[in-house]
């Protein structure tokens, strides 16, 4: 008992060549199909440098489109020959020109001959398969689709749509239950005979011509009216991407084909020299019966199509640009936004960079320039100070920030004077801590010499920037960590809440504060407040700050701060 090929090629015929001398020469009989588009020249080119071997022979020619009726009559043409002319043939196995066999000739007639009776060929209904791409299952098999899906897609599409909207349906043979599956299979000789010659055969190919895609569908279908052993599997490894496409196998994809222990795969790029050279070899003779099995490397193909479709959180690439709130991962990373901290005390950052274990920043949307830790111009991944270019596109700066310095926290300061574009990105991304204290954008306001209508009138801005910013912030879609305190509530006790913020960006590494950070000058910003509403603007997110006259100064032992009379 032996197996038969039927190779199916429209190019790279140099590839397809090494691979039916090794069949052939393996003593497996090969009939090769080549797409009649191939050009005379070509054509003539393979049957030379395969002259010299009996067992290798050429089918009818047709000239082959994908999801077309010529698909299976390339086949049954194929078929027909290697029946009549290979006696011996048992298995007749379907392969493409892009096929590469991973394991001797012997061990697959070895295997097939435990399994005599058995055909492999992929075979579930419509309501079972889960795979298929494009919106159309059961219809492939009662609407008619003269139309080609790749050259005509205009008139596919309305024609469809057309039988749709009239009802019509086609009638599926009696005793016919539709099935779709690879097109790559292997018959025992009993089955596919009973296909070709069935009496019927002439309705069925009459009814499967209008069928979509019908080279996945006649074989799964009529096998299951003469088969009497039906394993639903092909034994070509296929792997297909979230498009329907299958994947190409290269160079470094060697030890992951081996693992699979599967008799042939497709497809493999004809330029992949390391492979043909490796599996075309010749067999050392020994015999590992294994059962292929394409499911060990199903999960690294699962991971690979999740990375093609997901991407890495937090990275953003011109070739996946996500959907908006459809990212996986709107940044890479957490980080900590301090709005109104450095407002409100000296050298925040300073204080800030000596109890976590993390990069802290000035404000990185400042509106002259983004500060970056340590007065740099330039920070990782190329990104520059430069606000002109930071504000064309503030969210993809930020995530540059973040994904450039991956492995370390970033930390930076923020109040209503910066750059607001970013608040409900913020504010949505889980990864973000965001720590506010409200009104503390007054307090550089209350120090300025100027016109008081002046700064009346910019005081009035930043607070309606800042109500905006805490109205996003109190929204039910935040998924960031927020926390808020007005000045009045923070400048009572600073120590507990920085401790609770310090705590939370560095858990293992957490440090008891011993002194708070030095509180910014007070004195008389009370009555700046009174004068305001004098002025007829209401101060709204100060909290109850209290009008005394006095100076309000910090206790940086006790981290608390005192008035003095």
């Amino acid at each position: 008992m032996t197996v038969g090929f039927i190779m199916m090629c429209h190019t790279a015929l140099d590839r397809a060549a090494q691979v039916a001398r090794y069949w052939a020469s393996s003593g497996a009989p090969v009939v090769i199909h080549v797409d009649a588009r191939v050009s005379a020249h070509d054509f003539a080119a393979l049957g030379h440098s395969l002259s010299d071997l009996e067992d290798v022979s050429f089918s009818r020619r047709y000239k082959c489109e994908w999801g077309t009726w010529s698909l299976v009559a390339a086949s049954q043409s194929a078929a027909e020959q290697m029946l009549a002319r290979h006696r011996d043939v048992r298995h007749v196995y379907l392969a493409s020109g892009s096929c590469l066999p991973l394991r001797p000739v012997s061990e697959l007639t070895e295997y097939l001959a435990a399994r005599p009776h058995t055909d492999f060929i992929e075979s579930v209904t419509t309501t079972e398969v889960g795979w298929t791409v494009g919106g159309i299952d059961i219809e492939r098999f009662t609407l008619r689709f003269p139309f080609s899906w790749k050259k005509q897609r205009r008139y596919f599409d309305r024609y469809v749509e057309l039988q749709r909207r009239i009802g019509f349906k086609r009638r599926i043979p009696d005793g016919l239950v539709p099935h779709l599956g690879s097109q790559w299979w292997c018959l025992t000789r009993q089955t596919l005979s009973a296909i070709l010659e069935d009496p019927d055969r002439s309705l069925y190919d009459r009814y499967f011509k209008r069928v979509w895609i019908p080279d996945e569908s006649y074989f799964q279908t009529l096998t299951r009216l003469y088969a009497t052993s039906v394993e639903s599997r092909s034994l070509t490894l296929t792997k297909f991407d979230f498009q329907g496409k299958p994947h190409i196998f290269y160079d470094d994809h060697l030890q992951l084909l081996r693992r699979s222990d599967c008799f042939v795969a497709r497809k493999i790029w004809p330029k992949a020299d390391k492979l043909y050279r490796t599996f075309l070899a010749p067999s050392n003779g020994s015999s590992a019966m294994a059962e292929p099995n394409p499911a060990k490397i199903d999960r690294l193909f699962s991971k690979s199509i999740e990375r093609r479709t997901k991407g890495r959180p937090g990275l953003y690439m011109q070739s996946r640009f996500p959907k908006k709130d459809h990212e996986n991962g709107k940044t890479s990373a957490p980080y900590s936004i301090f709005h109104g901290f450095s407002d409100l005390f000296e050298n925040f950052e300073g204080w800030l960079s000596k109890y976590v274990a993390a990069r802290v920043h000035g404000h990185l949307f400042a509106p002259g320039a983004a500060e970056f830790a340590g007065g740099e111009t330039m920070f990782n991944g190329g990104l520059t100070d430069s606000a002109v270019l930071r504000d064309y596109d503030p969210r993809a700066f930020l995530t540059n920030v973040i994904w450039n310095s991956r492995g370390e926290r970033q930390c930076f300061m923020f109040n209503p004077r910066d750059n607001q574009d970013n608040n409900w990105f913020t504010a949505t991304d889980p990864n973000a801590q965001i720590s506010v204290i409200t009104g503390t954008w007054a307090l550089p306001l209350s120090r300025k010499n100027e016109n008081f209508t002046t700064i009346r009138r910019e005081a009035a801005r930043l607070q309606k920037l800042e109500l905006d910013h805490l109205a996003i912030l109190q929204s039910m879609y935040v998924k960031a960590r927020v926390r808020i305190w007005s000045i009045a509530e923070f400048v009572e006790n600073p120590m507990e809440p920085l401790q609770t913020i310090i705590d939370e960006i560095s858990p293992r590494n957490a440090r008891r504060l011993t002194e708070a950070p030095q509180m910014v000058d007070l004195t008389g910003f009370g009555q700046f407040l009174q004068n305001l509403k004098n002025q007829g603007m209401q101060p709204l997110v100060m909290g109850d700050f209290p009008l005394d006259d006095g100076a309000r100064r910090t206790d940086t032992r006790r981290g608390r701060p005192y008035l003095v009379k």
